[in-house]
């Protein structure tokens, strides 16, 4: 009698694309039983959404730092639209819904608290330099588990890694290019998703107006943030269906957009760039993060005691800087536990003399 993981692997066998990611081949830096129940990516992505990362990023800034209002956009949400976006894509191009969902959802776990300007700040003052994906990364090889990671297959880490891009085109990078075209597809949906909600909470956050969107953009793609992401989706299945595997692939075969909508996709990420993630009002919340963050590790490389013990144990284990152990702890903060640990350390509290 075949399990029911042996009877998913089967389907992936006789449905999926002969270009998909197979949860069969899937390959694990340390051997493990298989699941009687769920392949490989499923399990990868299981694991994922159980971890402790994954659960702080709903505290965690999307673009407006610890935002009050029920409606704004945290690093949760976006992951559950990112990953949301790809997993319709997969769908249409045949390729794999679990490996293309464990992506989505572990690829921002390294984001340190306050979005982009807390992970300018580490950038700035870690000799090693911090970013997210790398950090992401390190999370689930490394951190979660009490330092045994979780251990994730390769084309999951792989995909985690390798989806930043470089900010002139969202379809170049600095770190390389996916070998699954699942992990490609996270790539590009990472920016269909935020350029699109940034949008939305901006005009909620009276940032921006509607009829301020470049037109040459809008006539593209959409007037509305509905329109906007359907064209995306629908490009992304249409210039890609030699994916599915019922026409010739490009050499070599790449997830890509076609060029009149990605011009104008980078056109409108540019645009978010100048208008709303460089306002003067963003700018000068940002500073204030900013100080937060450089503060506290500089007060941790001073009082390495104060970081919890299951980091002091990591790091002693792997014989790493004090630095890199300052990293892990200040990049794992929420917004609010920075916020609150910045006022324990820092600010007095008031003393009524009373008895």
């Amino acid at each position: 009698m075949r399990t029911p993981r042996e009877y998913q692997e089967d389907l992936e066998a006789r449905v999926l694309s002969a270009f998909a990611a197979r949860s069969s081949a899937a390959v694990r830096d340390r051997p493990e039983p298989p699941c009687a129940v769920r392949p490989a990516y499923q399990r990868d992505r299981d694991r994922i959404l159980h971890s402790k990362a994954f659960r702080r990023l709903k505290h965690k800034t999307q673009v407006f730092i610890a935002p009050t209002g029920d409606h704004y956009r945290t690093r949760l949400t976006h992951t559950l639209e990112v990953t949301q976006i790809a997993r319709t894509v997969a769908r249409a191009l045949r390729l794999n819904e679990d490996l293309t969902e464990a992506i989505g959802l572990g690829h921002d776990l390294g984001h340190a608290p306050f979005g982009h300007a807390g992970e300018t700040a580490l950038t700035r003052i870690y000799p090693d330099h911090f970013r997210h994906n790398e950090q992401s990364r390190r999370i689930v090889e490394v951190l979660e588990r009490g330092g045994q990671g979780l251990n994730l297959t390769y084309a999951v880490r792989e995909g985690i890694y390798l989806h930043s891009k470089a900010r002139r085109d969202i379809m170049t990078t600095a770190w390389g290019t996916a070998s699954t075209l699942e992990g490609q597809l996270i790539k590009i949906c990472d920016s269909v998703a935020y350029i699109n909600h940034d949008i939305d909470d901006a005009i909620r956050a009276g940032v921006l107006r509607e009829e301020d969107l470049p037109a040459e953009a809008v006539a593209v793609l959409g007037r509305s943030h509905r329109e906007r992401i359907n064209t995306m989706v629908n490009d992304l299945i249409h210039f890609n269906w030699w994916a599915t595997g019922e026409t010739p692939p490009p050499a070599p075969p790449l997830i890509g957009m076609s060029p009149h909508v990605l011009a104008a996709t980078n056109q409108l990420r540019d645009f978010m760039f100048r208008a709303v993630y460089q306002d003067r009002r963003a700018r000068a919340e940002s500073d204030k993060a900013r100080f937060i963050v450089e503060t506290l590790y500089a007060h941790y490389l001073k009082h390495p005691d104060e970081i919890p013990d299951e980091l002091r144990r990591i790091n002693q284990q792997r014989g790493e800087p004090v630095e890199r152990m300052v990293v892990d702890h200040i990049a794992s903060m929420t917004d609010r536990y920075a916020i609150e640990t910045f006022k324990r350390v820092f600010i007095p509290r008031t003393w009524s003399g009373e008895r």
